[in-house]
């Protein structure tokens, strides 16, 4: 059915704070449990089309950010230069198509079986590669983000997922752990309502410089990223892109300080574009060292990676040589 209405996601909706089950009681909804202050009448308000599934006590989310000062249901929007104004030529010097998440999306979704439910984390607009997710009618698609827009059915905090255990079949959540405080606990609650066997697709920056301001937290090597989902099973994992995309990040951002001009940056970007081809000569080794993002795509597990594992998982060109001894290596 592709992107589901709200009535659809409410059998699936658990309290952040509880994880008992939420009716929908207009204007917005509330937890069904007595003991929790949250079962008060539309403790849970709604913005626009969507129902704000926040515990604000204990989350990183203010409520003030979340909704206009002018009434309930007016967005607070910000105002931005976007390359979605350019043509769509133009634009792909700036941000090109990922073909790596979208051969990845296609793997992902012929895994699954007819009527799956696929969580977006963080669908406030549709990721680079994903398009064919909401294209494909057997599944159903639940997004949710910190704001409200028309691919949203929650706005919700990753860190607390309103949704009950085991409850969905796949999640993907492309370039948003970088933006969580605690991404490990956000990867748990993933894992918690994930089925048995439940399928996730992540991107996540490794070599990128810091973008969304004050909530840009971390970033991962290969390795580092594996670990993050060590309570899963590897189908799959890799660069997203290679060092030439870096390098084109590390220009846009040189310009900008020499400029003082964002807009400075990505026309240098654009005017360089041809640096991120220079992703296809480098080997798989060296770029698992060297990379601008990497993919994980993975099925949910019952046990996790040990440490000793994750040491001997490392796919880098600077592989131990045999009989070396890792004390001498700088």
């Amino acid at each position: 059915m592709g992107l589901v209405t709200l009535a659809r996601v409410e059998p699936l909706l658990a309290c952040p704070r509880c994880r008992s089950r939420v009716v929908m009681e207009p204007p917005g909804a509330r937890c069904t449990a007595s003991d929790c202050a949250l079962s008060e009448g539309a403790s849970f308000a709604r913005i626009g089309e969507a129902l704000v599934l926040v515990d604000f006590e204990h989350s990183v989310l203010r409520r003030e950010d979340l909704v206009g000062r002018n009434g309930a249901n007016e967005p607070v929007v910000a105002h931005t230069w976007s390359l979605e104004r350019l043509p769509r030529g133009l634009r792909a010097c700036w941000k090109p198509p990922n073909d790596v998440a979208a051969r990845n999306i296609d793997r992902l979704l012929s895994l699954l079986g007819d009527a799956a439910t696929v969580l977006v984390v963080g669908g406030g607009s549709m990721g680079n590669g994903v398009e064919r997710l909401y294209a494909e009618q057997r599944f159903d698609v639940v997004g949710f983000d910190i704001y409200s827009s028309p691919l949203t059915q929650l706005v919700a905090d990753a860190h607390q997922i309103p949704l009950a255990d085991q409850t969905v079949d796949a999640v993907v959540v492309q370039a948003v752990l970088e933006h969580l405080v605690d991404p490990e606990q956000a990867v748990s609650e993933i894992h918690r309502v994930l089925r048995p066997g439940g399928l996730v697709y992540a991107e996540t920056p490794f070599m990128q410089q810091v973008h969304a301001g004050p909530y840009d937290f971390f970033r991962f090597t290969s390795s580092g990223h594996r670990y993050l989902f060590r309570g899963f099973e590897e189908i799959a994992a890799g660069p997203v892109a290679g060092a030439g995309t870096q390098l084109l990040w590390s220009i846009d951002h040189l310009v900008r300080g020499l400029f003082r001009s964002e807009l400075a940056g990505k026309a240098a970007r654009g005017l360089l574009f041809p640096l991120r081809y220079l992703d296809r000569l480098v080997p798989d080794t060296y770029a698992m060292d060297n990379a601008s993002a990497y993919y994980f795509l993975g099925r949910r597990a019952e046990r996790e990676l040990t440490p000793q594992e994750i040491v001997d998982y490392y796919r880098g060109a600077q592989r131990l040589a045999a009989g070396t001894s890792r004390s001498t290596v700088q």
